[in-house]
């Protein structure tokens, strides 16, 4: 169900273990140098952590551990409270993914909203994994049901072109967020009907752009956007 044409995603597992006073980080699918201690927290009542605090960033020269976006989150444990960051490299990744309920804390970084793009082109008349019509809520290329979600620097598109005047079950979602406490910076969405589906939460959108037609923004969430433009 998913392809990616020479692409790679790198999976970067920060684990913030407090302990006397230190925080250890961790990273998953480094060759070299895959760990490292940071000095200790001063102010531990109001800790900011930056991810130059508490991830070590090394060059990768090579393949990152998994070729889709969908294989990279499946890898996760299936209760997750660490902050993950999951780096995509430039290029278009044909799949559809999904991020269940509670794979909290998860940051998907791309190369730019202009290199890196997930893109599918369900709608809401597709046939579902039961031979019915998924819905609008099922349509979504990326779909989001955890909270504490990060993305950044990404684009999400339906591919579905934009429908006939008149037309049914033409809904066709870029992206849904289902879920408490995301924020979205830098990033791009793209469709034609129903692109954003700001369903349930509360969430913040900085920088961002968003392209579509008929109710291209909608859904129930409490949201704050302060975004470049929004395109009809």
């Amino acid at each position: 169900m998913s392809a990616c044409r020479d692409n790679s995603v790198y999976v970067f597992v920060v684990v913030l273990l407090l302990n006397s006073g230190q925080t250890l980080c961790h990273t998953k699918g480094l060759r070299t140098g895959n760990s490292g201690r940071v000095p200790p927290v001063i102010n531990a009542s109001r800790v900011q952590f930056s991810e130059q605090q508490f991830m070590k960033w090394v060059t990768i020269p090579s393949l990152g551990d998994f070729t889709t976006i969908q294989e990279a989150i499946d890898s996760l444990p299936f209760i997750n409270l660490v902050r993950v960051i999951i780096k995509i490299r430039a290029g278009v990744y044909t799949e559809k993914v999904n991020i269940p309920p509670l794979k909290s804390f998860i940051t998907i970084e791309g190369a730019g909203a202009d290199n890196t793009i997930v893109q599918w082109g369900d709608t809401a008349q597709t046939p579902g994994a039961r031979g019915q019509p998924m819905g609008t809520y099922g349509s979504a290329t990326f779909a989001v049901n955890s909270p504490f979600f990060i993305a950044k620097n990404i684009t999400f598109k339906n591919t579905t072109p934009l429908p006939a005047p008149g037309a049914m079950g033409k809904q066709a979602v870029a992206l849904r967020i289902s879920a408490d406490t995301a924020a979205f910076l830098g990033c791009k969405f793209l469709g034609a009907q129903d692109t954003l589906y700001d369903h349930l939460g509360r969430h913040y959108y900085k920088d961002c752009y968003i392209e579509g037609s008929v109710d291209f923004i909608f859904g129930n969430g409490l949201s704050l956007f302060e975004v470049r433009i929004l395109h009809d």
